[in-house]
Parts: structure tokens; sequence; C-alpha cells
């Protein structure tokens, strides 16, 4: 990210409506191996404007892997990183946190998908790669503490207890890297985390995120549509709602 593509800044959002649709449409309706989230129940008839139900349960998930203090920042983060704006709901409210707990009872949270014998580099440039002995359960559980910490010694809360502006600034911050992170580099925790975000922001709901198909929807992808080769070579807007794997409309 750089100074143009902010922490909450929603002009990121545009950034999504345009490169989005490069990516490959299995990556997208694939996800990134999660475990599938049961299909919600239709929540009960009350009076005011219709509410997409999945979206509307997505505050009700209770968490597998990430204690209540873990979820709450992962709940914040979230809430910062792909903001709700005009365009549609956030990250938050398209259930990224859920999708990221249920991420992490995976084979790929625990490591087995990577070579994790050593020998580990952790000085080695960012070409070569993941050089940790962590896995991603680890990296989470470590990386929140210590974002946590840092946010306290820094900013005088815990990092879900802070302002919109001071969040955007502790982001920014383990990005770039910050002191403090004794088991693994804050650049590394936040890519990680901004990495799941995005997956879990444009993977088909069954897993968890891309509830009511809000990240589809904000950049106009079919989702799991048996043929629209017709209609890729257009420059028109794609006029039929996405599909889930599950066979949902958005």
């Amino acid at each position: 990210m750089n100074d143009n593509d902010s922490i909450g800044n929603p002009g990121r959002r545009a950034f999504f409506r345009k490169s989005l649709p490069l990516i490959p449409a299995t990556a997208l309706a694939a996800s990134g191996g999660a475990l599938a989230a049961p299909v919600p129940a239709p929540l009960p008839e009350v009076p005011g404007p219709a509410v997409d139900p999945s979206l509307a349960n997505a505050a009700k998930y209770q968490p597998r892997f990430f204690t209540t203090e873990e979820y709450r920042f992962l709940q914040a983060a979230a809430a910062r990183l792909i903001p709700k704006d005009e365009l549609g709901p956030g990250a938050l409210e398209a259930g990224v946190p859920e999708f990221i707990d249920r991420q992490m009872g995976t084979a790929y949270a625990a490591g087995g998908l990577w070579y994790m014998q050593g020998p580990f580099a952790p000085d080695a440039p960012r070409e070569m790669g993941y050089q940790l002995k962590l896995s991603p359960r680890e990296v989470y559980r470590l990386g929140i503490a210590a974002a946590d910490r840092w946010c306290a010694r820094k900013l005088g809360k815990a990092f879900a207890e802070l302002g919109p502006q001071e969040q955007d600034q502790a982001l920014a911050a383990m990005e770039k890297g910050i002191d403090g992170f004794e088991h693994l580099p804050s650049s590394t925790f936040f890519s990680m985390l901004w990495t799941n975000t995005r997956e879990g922001f444009f993977s088909d709901p069954m897993h968890g995120g891309n509830k009511g198909m809000a990240g589809w929807k904000l950049i106009n992808f079919p989702g799991a549509r048996a043929d629209f080769m017709d209609w890729i070579e257009r420059d028109e807007k794609y006029p039929q709602p996405p599909v889930s794997i599950r066979g949902a409309r958005g």
C-alpha cells in the first residue's frame, strides 16, 4: 500500500472495482480453503427496510479459534482495512472476521501446506518468500497480542478501543514496521491480515465471508455462473446478479 491507498481510504474500494476482475474466476469462487459455513437461517420479518439475512447475521458469529479479545481486534481491523461506504458493505459487514476464524481450522492455518522444517531466514529479502517458523495460527495469536501491547503503550488503549483515526495510524505503522513485536515482524503480521481480509471479502460465501456477495457486487463479478464468456470482451456492465457455488443469487 502507498500514500494514495492509505488505511481507511474509501477510494480503495474504487481500486478494487478496477483491479479485482483481473483475478481468475476460480480464485474468487473457490477462495483460500476456509471451512464451509452453514447456510444462515432466515430472519423473522420486522418493520423497516429489507436486510440481507446473511449480512444481518454477520455480527452474531461466535469464533471457534480466536478468543473474545482477539476477535474484537479482528473485527476492528477488518472495519478499517475495507470500510463500508456509499458503494456498499465493508469487510466487517461482509463477514471477513468469520472467514478468517474459519480459515484457522484448515491445513493452511496449521502450516500444513508449507515447508516448515527450516532452515529459517527471517532477515532474507521479501522476494525469497515467507521465512518464519510460525504457522498462520501462531502469526495471528502472537501478532494480535503484540499489536494490542503496542497500541496500549503508544496510544493508551488496546486496538479495538481506539478511534478510527488512531486505528488507521496503528495499522499503517504495523505495515511499515514497528518495534515491540518480539516474535515476528509487524509487517509480516500486517501482510497476512491484509491478504486474508481481501480473500474473505471476495471468496465464495460458503466460506463465511463475502456475505450477501457484497464483494462480488462491488466489482460486478458474476460468481460461479456456468458461462459468461460472451460478456468478457464487452465494455458493458454484466446484467445478471452473481451466483455462489451453492446456487444462491446475489
